[in-house]
């Protein structure tokens, strides 16, 4: 049986970086194990147990990478104990002698599991943290180069007043902000769970300590500080808290309804052929309508945003059930829920960059949906003007309501264009107003304040939530993998 005889799942193997991946892998997993038990016994030797020797160290420092070899020997080890954690306590102790005896010192499975968990979450928020950033800088740009170009708006997706693509892009922008806010917040929050022991009462430290209170608090902070934490749980069951999972899925399915929403406008202007998304020269959109071209990256964002989304009721039912200090109906489902929900982040965040490098405007197709519904949004003007020319507002309201209504009929009824302007240059009634028409269509005027709006959030709001993320910004092509 072959790698292609056997499921995969696609996040991993179709979608997601290779950095997101090496994150949850099990290489980095065991690895991370290793540097654990590394910075325990580095700890406990420093606060006094001779027990540990430099020899020990030493041999725990050269072998923190597990190997091919050793992950096929721990697997064997399992098979037989049944117990992942043991497995590889006795498979690290083979390859380290001189601390086979001292590795998990104290300690329970979840001083591995649970703080390595934590370490994978902080590095996987390092991974997507910078790529939101740059999907917000891309689109930054894209607004303020469409701050000016007038586009109908939509609202019950029926043509509304004028707006410009430029400020229809700052909503989006606005969110992915509360995303990274989100992002930053759940990162910092992050602690360690540290070394409490089996039931979090850190018993079996005091005992080694010879019940040394001091000791064994000094013991919690310094691993803390090996392992690159600012701060150590207070108190924990066997486990930490599964409310932390909650708070760390959270900001990702917050996200999920951004990227959905932001796809999904894409989607139906593409429809609309305004915008699209960028489509290769060779690309296919259909194996049988050889014009078509589906906006299959949107597609794509809708589809696994709605995966995510999904996720954060996992951690919410999972945290709601565990049992006073631990129970293990936690375990299967967070071993897929936690990396599946940051590597379909990742896929998200790759191919938003992707999309927001290349949207394509058809600035002439925008031209002439406007012309299409210009002249109905243009009567409360065109009654304003007729008003300061003397006349009265209620006998110009019925004038052009009926004009308008025999314009619909046209467009409606025959299939034909708008042709209201037409009609009030032929009616009499408007005559005084008959040489200001250019000026009252022009579509520049009705979109208000959308380009000084896009000018102060990209100059003022965006930059300022940017600024602390200069350095992770680059246009780098983004090429994604199917």
């Amino acid at each position: 049986m072959t790698e292609y005889d056997k499921y995969t799942t696609p996040l991993s193997s179709r979608y997601a970086s290779e950095e997101m991946s090496s994150i949850f892998s099990l290489r980095n997993r065991f690895s991370t194990w290793r540097k654990l038990w590394l910075n325990l016994a580095i700890a406990e030797k420093e606060l006094g147990l001779d027990v540990i020797t430099d020899e020990a160290i030493e041999q725990m420092k050269a072998n923190l990478i597990i190997t091919d070899k050793e992950l096929a020997r721990a697997s064997a080890q399992e098979a037989i104990v049944r117990h992942d954690v043991m497995a590889h306590v006795h498979t690290f102790g083979e390859t380290c002698p001189a601390a086979a005896g001292i590795i998990h010192l104290g300690a329970t499975s979840c001083y591995v599991t649970d703080n390595a968990d934590l370490i994978f979450l902080r590095d996987a928020y390092d991974v997507i943290i910078p790529k939101l950033v740059n999907v917000i800088d891309r689109l930054s740009k894209f607004a303020m180069e469409y701050k000016d170009l007038p586009v109908l708006g939509w609202t019950h997706f029926q043509p509304a007043q004028l707006t410009t693509l430029g400020k229809r892009s700052t909503l989006w922008i606005q969110e992915l902000l509360w995303d990274l806010r989100n992002f930053v917040r759940a990162r910092n929050d992050l602690g360690l769970r540290g070394v409490k022991g089996t039931t979090g009462t850190q018993a079996s430290f005091l005992a080694l300590f010879h019940g040394n209170h001091d000791k064994v608090e000094e013991l919690d902070e310094r691993v803390t500080e090996l392992l690159g934490f600012d701060t150590v749980y207070p108190v924990t069951g066997q486990t930490y808290s599964r409310k932390i999972d909650i708070d760390v899925l959270a900001p990702l399915a917050s996200f999920a309804a951004t990227a959905h929403k932001m796809a999904t406008d894409i989607r139906l202007l593409a429809n609309l052929k305004e915008v699209e998304e960028p489509f290769e020269k060779s690309q296919i959109g259909s194996s049988a309508m050889a014009y078509k071209r589906n906006p299959m990256r949107c597609e794509r964002v809708c589809s696994l945003a709605r995966h995510l989304g999904s996720l954060y009721s996992d951690a919410v039912q999972t945290a709601s059930v565990q049992w006073f200090e631990r129970t293990l109906d936690d375990s299967a489902i967070r071993r897929i829920s936690l990396p599946g929900a940051f590597l379909t982040t990742d896929i998200l965040l790759s191919t938003l960059l992707n999309i927001s490098s290349g949207l394509v405007v058809y600035p002439k197709v925008i031209e002439r949906r406007i012309k299409s519904e210009l002249p109905f949004m243009a009567t409360e003007n065109i009654i304003m003007a007729m008003v300061e020319k003397g006349a009265s507002r209620q006998d110009v309201h019925e004038n052009i309501r009926v004009l308008s209504q025999q314009a619909s009929d046209v467009v409606k009824k025959q299939g034909g264009e708008n042709d209201l302007i037409e009609r009030i240059q032929n009616d009499a009634f408007f005559e005084p107003i008959w040489k200001d028409l250019d000026t009252l269509l022009k579509p520049s005027t009705f979109v208000g304040r959308a380009p000084q709006q896009v000018e102060k959030f990209v100059s003022r709001d965006v930059k300022n939530a940017l600024e602390p993320f200069q350095v992770m910004i680059n246009n780098e092509e983004v090429k994604l993998n199917v």
